[in-house]
């Protein structure tokens, strides 16, 4: 019995995708930056994430791997291994940490940002005060401390308890 060839008049069936070679490359090199990203995350981020055991165990192997080509190949295991897991579920975790991340730092450099000004003048703590409500005498003494180091060029680390009260000073 002869199988029947189908011809080019013919149509596929509607369920059946037909996939580039191109578009699997770009979804393997996507599923391995994905895969990068998770190896430089902190553990406590990773078990926040829904990963399956294999693909927890092959990120903690690379961490310990040394050699360059010895991580380049075992990257491209872990990609292989975020084929089985929700990958868009875990780029999207990964993009809030990240926003979070960057909210983060941006509160870092304004806290840094009143803390050099407060240093600078009295003008600038009369502004910080109008504009949070703080311990007055304390914000004063600190400020005080971190001039007088700043003057007599000493490191005392006035100056970074100043910047651990205005962290929790300034609301984030």
């Amino acid at each position: 019995m002869a199988r029947k060839r189908p011809n080019e008049t013919e149509e596929f069936e509607d369920d059946i995708e037909l996939i580039s070679k191109s578009e699997l490359k770009r979804e393997a090199t996507r599923l391995q930056n994905i895969g990068k990203e998770l190896i430089e995350q902190k553990q406590s981020i990773l078990d926040q994430l829904e990963l399956t055991p294999d693909l927890m165990t092959a990120i903690q192997e690379h961490k310990r791997l040394k050699q360059r080509e010895a991580k380049r190949r075992h990257l491209q295991y872990i990609g292989k291994l975020m084929r089985e897991v929700d990958a868009d579920t875990i780029e999207q975790a990964l993009e809030k940490q990240r926003a979070g991340s960057d909210q983060q730092i941006k509160h870092l450099h304004s806290v840094e940002r009143w803390r050099d000004r407060l240093i600078e003048s009295d003008d600038n703590l009369t502004l910080f005060i109008n504009e949070y409500d703080t311990d007055i005498q304390q914000l004063r003494q600190l400020v005080r401390n971190a001039r007088k180091d700043q003057k007599e060029q000493k490191n005392r680390g006035h100056s970074k308890k100043l910047f651990q009260w205005l962290k929790d000073a300034i609301p984030f």
